[in-house]
C-alpha cells in the first residue's frame, strides 16, 4: 500500500534528520540518478552516450535534480541543465558543472545573465531538452504553491505541447520525463491543478479553465514519502509511475491523506471461501438493474458478481429482462428472498415505475436492517437525503454534481473534476455514505476519514458497461464480506478500492495495451482474482 501525506508533514519529518546533518539531499540525488541510469539501460541498452536534460528551479528541489545530474555526468552521460530562474542552488550547479556538465539559463525578455549560465530562449531551450533520452523536471518541489512562472512556464508548456503532439503521432523515441519529487505546478496537497498568473502561459481545460502549466511525467520519483497530490486527481494523470524512495523519514503516527492500494493488498481483503462454506456464507447478493430499454446492463452486473465469487444472486426486474438475465446466467436466482447485500441501478430509468419501487424497497431494507449496498446510475436519483457508511455510491463526476445539487450545494461537473477530493468528501458529509467517485483515478471515501486512490485501469476502459460491471463486483465483494463492514465501516472503503482495482488489472488482462469491451473485462474477473489472490 502507498501512503501519501500533507508537505507539511513531510517537512516536519524532515526537520530532525536535517538538523542532525543528515544529507538528505545527497540521498535524494543518489536514488533518483540510479533510477534514471536504470530507465536509460532499459532505452538504449547503455548509459554512456546518453543525454539528459535538467529543468531545475531555484530551490532545492532544482538542487536535487542538479546533484543527481552531476552523478549521471561523472558515468558518462552527457548532462545539461537548463536554468529557468536567475540564480540556482549553488552546491548542486557547482556539482554539475565540476562533472562537466553544461549549463544554460533560459531567458526572460532578453537578458542573459552569465554568472549562472548561458541565455537560451524558450525555444531553444525545449529544442535542447526534447534532443535528450531523458528529461528531468526539477522546476518546483513541496515549498512551492501556485503555478508555474515566468520562463519556466513558458518552456513547460512548449514541452508538454510538443510531446502532446510527437506522442500521439505514435512517435516512440520521444524523451522520458522524470519528475523530482513532484511534477511542478500541481498543488502538492489536494492535487488540483492552480489557475494560472495572468501573463503567464497556460494550458486549458476541457472547460476552457486557464490552468497552470504542468508537464506530464512518465515516472515521478518521490523522497521520503508519496505527497497526496501524486494520487489526487487531477493532478495524478500527471505523474505517471510513483516511485517512493526511503531516505529515513519517520511518519509513524502521522495520519496518511490518502492511500493507495496495491495487488499484494487485495489477498487480504478478498471474501476467500472457507473449507467448510456454502452458497450462502458466501454471500447472497440482490441485484436491481436494467429495464426492457437497457437489459443488458442487467446481464453485466449478475455476470460480474458471479465472475467475482458470490454464493448466489437474485435479481429483479421485469419478466421479460429476467429471462435475459437467465438466458446467459443460468445461475441467477429471479425473485424475492434473503440477501446479505444488494446492487441498486444499473441500467434503470427513474421513470420506470416498477424498478423505482423495487429500488426504494430495497434501500428500506439496507437501512432498516443494515444491508451493505452499491448505489449506482439510476438509482442515485432515489436515494433518500441520509444513508449508512456501508452505502456505496458508485456516480462518475457528472451525476456526483447532480447529487450534491440535489441536496443544495452549487456545484458543476467541472466543479468536481477540478476539485474530486473535495466534493466526494462534501457528499459523504451530507449522505453519511461511502462515496467511490469514478474517472481515470477512482476516489473512495469512507468512513473514519478513509480516503482511496486507484489509477489501475487503461484508458480503453471509459466504455459502455463498464460501470455496471464494477457495480456487480463490488457487489460480490460486500455480500462476502457483510458482517465485518456492518462492525467497521470504514472496510467498506478499502473493499471500493480493492474492486475498482480489480475492475483495471481485469480490464489490462482482458486484451492487454488494446480495446476491451466490458464483457470481456466482466469474463477476466476470474483469472484477476485468482491471480491477485496467489500474490
Amino acid at each position: 500500500m502507498i501512503l501519501a501525506y500533507t508537505s507539511a508533514d513531510v517537512r516536519a519529518a524532515e526537520e530532525p534528520l536535517l538538523a542532525a546533518g543528515l544529507p538528505l539531499m545527497d540521498r535524494a540525488a543518489h536514488a533518483l540518478a540510479t533510477r534514471v541510469l536504470g530507465l536509460l539501460r532499459e532505452q538504449r541498452g547503455q548509459v554512456r552516450g546518453a543525454i539528459v536534460v535538467v529543468i531545475a528551479g531555484a530551490g532545492s528541489n532544482g538542487g536535487d535534480a542538479l546533484h543527481a545530474g552531476a552523478l549521471l555526468a561523472r558515468r558518462g552521460v552527457a548532462v545539461t541543465a537548463l536554468l529557468t530562474a536567475a540564480r540556482a542552488h549553488e552546491g548542486g550547479l557547482a556539482a554539475l558543472r565540476s562533472a562537466g556538465g553544461r549549463v544554460l539559463r533560459v531567458a526572460e525578455g532578453g537578458a542573459g545573465d552569465h554568472g549562472t549560465g548561458d541565455p537560451v530562449w524558450a525555444g531553444e531551450a525545449v529544442a535542447t531538452a526534447y534532443a535528450a533520452d531523458v528529461i528531468l523536471d526539477g522546476v518546483l518541489g513541496i515549498g512551492a504553491s501556485g503555478a508555474v512562472r515566468g520562463p519556466a512556464a513558458e518552456v513547460l508548456t512548449l514541452l508538454h505541447e510538443l510531446l502532446a503532439d510527437e506522442r500521439a503521432g505514435g512517435q516512440v523515441a520521444a524523451p522520458l520525463v522524470v519528475a523530482v519529487d513532484t511534477p511542478s505546478g500541481i498543488d502538492v496537497d489536494s492535487g488540483a491543478i492552480p489557475r494560472a498568473e495572468r501573463g503567464d502561459r497556460a494550458d486549458r481545460s476541457e472547460h476552457g479553465d486557464p490552468r497552470g502549466p504542468v508537464l506530464p511525467a512518465d515516472l515521478t520519483v518521490t523522497f521520503g514519502a508519496a505527497k497526496a497530490g501524486l494520487l489526487l486527481p487531477p493532478s495524478s494523470l500527471h505523474a505517471g509511475q510513483v516511485d517512493v524512495v526511503d531516505i529515513g523519514l519517520d511518519l509513524s503516527g502521522v495520519r496518511p491523506v490518502v492511500a493507495r492500494l496495491e495487488p499484494a493488498d487485495v489477498a487480504a481483503l478478498w471474501p476467500t471461501p472457507a473449507p467448510d462454506a456454502h452458497k450462502y456464507s458466501r454471500g447472497v447478493l440482490g441485484v436491481v438493474a436494467g429495464t426492457p430499454a437497457y437489459p443488458g446492463a442487467a446481464v453485466l452486473t449478475v455476470c460480474a458478481a458471479i465472475r467475482a465469487g458470490v454464493g448466489m444472486v437474485r435479481y429483479q426486474g421485469s419478466p421479460g429482462v429476467s429471462a435475459t438475465v437467465l438466458s446467459t446466467c443460468p445461475e441467477v436466482v429471479a425473485g424475492d428472498g434473503r440477501v446479505q447485500a444488494w446492487t441498486l441501478g444499473p441500467g434503470i430509468d427513474p421513470g420506470d415505475s416498477a424498478q423505482a419501487e423495487r429500488v426504494h424497497a430495497a434501500l428500506a431494507a439496507v437501512l432498516a436492517q443494515e444491508q451493505p449496498a452499491v448505489v449506482d446510475a439510476g438509482a442515485l436519483s432515489l436515494v433518500p437525503n441520509r444513508l449508512a457508511p456501508w452505502v456505496v455510491l458508485t456516480p462518475h463526476a457528472g451525476e456526483l454534481a447532480a447529487l450534491l445539487s440535489a441536496q443544495g450545494e452549487d456545484v458543476d461537473r467541472a466543479q468536481v473534476e477540478a476539485e474530486p477530493l473535495r466534493w466526494a468528501r462534501r457528499a459523504h458529509e451530507l449522505t453519511a455514505a461511502t462515496v467511490l467517485l469514478k474517472g481515470p483515478t477512482t476516489l473512495v471515501v469512507g468512513a473514519g476519514g478513509a480516503v482511496y486512490s486507484q489509477a489501475d485501469a487503461p484508458a480503453w476502459l471509459a466504455t459502455a458497461g463498464a460501470g455496471d460491471v464494477l457495480a456487480g463486483l463490488l457487489g460480490a465483494m460486500l455480500a462476502g464480506r457483510s458482517a465485518d463492514v456492518l462492525a467497521d465501516p470504514s472496510l467498506v472503503a478499502a473493499l471500493g478500492a480493492a474492486a475498482a482495482l480489480v475492475h483495471g488489472r481485469a480490464a489490462h488482462r482482458a486484451n492487454p495495451g488494446g480495446p476491451v469491451s466490458a464483457t470481456a473485462v466482466a469474463e477476466a474477473i476470474p483469472g484477476t482474482v485468482a491471480e491477485l489472490l496467489r500474490g
